[in-house]
């Protein structure tokens, strides 16, 4: 889960003269790491098997 303590520390980390498109980039893409690491926790995965045969469904 993002939290404003994980968003400080992100934020604290960039440089002092950051644009706010930077900032807001930063931030989508920590939660976006985070969604994934709960999707991981929660089972919510593909297997390579599972992702070849949807890459060829897809690309026929």
């Amino acid at each position: 889960m993002l939290t404003k303590e994980k968003i400080k520390k992100t934020i604290d980390l960039l440089p002092e003269n950051v644009t706010i498109d930077e900032i807001i980039s930063r931030i989508i893409l920590l939660d976006k790491i985070e969604q994934g690491l709960d999707d991981i926790e929660k089972g919510n995965v593909y297997t390579t098997e599972e992702v070849e045969n949807k890459l060829n469904k897809w690309l026929k």
